[in-house]
């Protein structure tokens, strides 16, 4: 139960120790903190993670709509992990987490001396979440990991773009979002069995693995007929008529997903007699001749604004809806309804909007209790808190992490200049 008598979220308690950066991981970190958990995330000095700089947009506060999307509720330490002192610190952060989440190249953390064996010796009951680009076996092993490149590597781009243009990829990092979920999943999975043997566990998910398994009835489709898959538009491999039509004033999208819905789809459509034409009564015929029945319900749609077809086909039981533009979507009515468009207060930006949470859980509740947070905001914080470490030894650290700064952007400088060893750069 939370302090004021509510009942807190499914992962209150626990503690998740988010590393990762980008896209996939800190997605997955957001999760488990709308979920109740309590998340810190630890950046790199200077910088923090990638998406600080992604944009614009940003804030007037400075900070980018990207990076807003997908770290609120989480705490920011900044840590350099590149020498001891912020190792030892790591593994400290590590032995108090339930979950640790990274997304590191393989071997990073082992070099740092967080091993698995580490983990079973010092943190036998953490949970760690590796998230790499190809996996930790195979011969691409080591690649690194780029969202665009895995939906062209995994097939997905193959299958999206009309029929005789040129492969297209998702207009969202969507396998990244999707490995997120998958690293989510597969940590609650953890968590559960933790409540029975009483010890972590190393979970692995990769974005290759990911982007395969998306392709779902279509890598099914292949592995049963041995045909290669092919694009078909907004259309469907397996369903007709399931696209997009043009309308009197637009476009509209219709998914009949059964021969019932086709029957009612044709006779509000004006022709009834698809439904009886033997090229069209069933759905295996309509696939086969798509081309033939396409053109006759574009032509046909044709005669009638969106807005009327929407409301006379929902009428009948058959699905449809209007293309949304993201504004559109972001402002229906529907989705203020559901909360899906929230807002949080953000210290150096005001109130920020953002997309709400997709999931409901009506005994423990997921809900937004911080803004995506300032890089390093809570360091000090969460060294003396969590840590127990003393105000003179966060200001050792801190003055050691500028002097090192101080010498590395000086190195790069004098590199840069080709000045000798020893000389300052002011």
């Amino acid at each position: 139960m939370t302090s004021d008598g509510k009942n807190g979220g499914a992962l209150e308690g626990l503690r998740v120790l988010d590393l990762t950066r980008i896209l996939a991981g800190p997605l997955c970190g957001q999760m488990l903190g709308d979920m109740g958990a309590e998340v810190i995330k630890v950046e790199p000095p200077g910088a923090g993670d990638d998406t600080r700089t992604w944009g614009p947009p940003f804030t007037e506060g400075g900070e980018s709509a990207y990076f807003l999307g997908i770290n609120r509720n989480k705490r920011s330490v900044t840590l350099n992990m590149a020498v001891k002192a912020g190792q030892e610190i790591l593994c400290e952060l590590v032995k108090k987490a339930d979950v640790v989440v990274e997304n590191f190249k393989l071997g990073t953390l082992e070099k740092w001396g967080i091993s698995n064996e580490w983990l079973e010796k010092h943190a036998p009951r953490t949970i760690r979440c590796s998230i790499t680009g190809y996996g930790s076996t195979g011969p691409d092993a080591a690649l690194p990991g780029y969202d665009f490149i895995l939906q062209a590597e995994s097939g997905l781009m193959s299958i999206c773009g009309e029929r005789d243009g040129t492969p297209t990829k998702y207009g969202v990092a969507i396998v990244d979002v999707v490995t997120g979920l998958y690293a989510c999943n597969s940590i609650l999975a953890a968590l559960a069995a933790r409540s029975r043997t009483g010890k972590g566990q190393h979970v692995e998910v990769c974005l290759y693995d990911s982007g395969i398994a998306m392709l779902i009835n279509v890598a099914s489709n292949y592995l049963v007929s041995g045909k290669d898959a092919r694009r078909f538009g907004n259309g469907h491999p397996s369903i007709v008529p399931y696209t997009t039509y043009p309308t009197a004033d637009g476009m509209m999208a219709v998914a009949v997903g059964n021969d019932g819905q086709f029957a009612r789809f044709s006779e509000t459509a004006g022709h009834p007699e698809w439904a009886k034409d033997e090229r069209f009564a069933k759905n295996p015929g309509r696939v086969t001749n798509r081309d033939a029945l396409d053109a006759a319900i574009a032509q046909a749609l044709k005669k009638g604004k969106t807005a009327e077809w929407i409301e006379k086909l929902r009428k009948v039981g058959v699905p449809c809806g209007p293309i949304n533009t993201v504004a559109e979507a972001l402002t229906d009515p529907h989705t203020l309804a559901r909360d899906m468009v929230r807002s949080v207060k953000h210290p150096t930006a005001g109130e920020v909007k953002m997309v709400g949470i997709p999931f409901r859980l009506n005994g423990t509740p997921a809900s937004i209790r911080r803004p995506p947070p300032l890089l390093g905001q809570h360091t000090e914080e969460i060294l003396a808190a969590e840590l127990g470490f003393s105000a003179s030894r966060i200001a050792q650290l801190r003055e050691e992490t500028l002097a090192r700064n101080f010498h590395l952007r000086n190195d790069d400088l004098r590199a840069q200049l080709r000045c000798p060893p020893g000389v300052v750069v002011h």
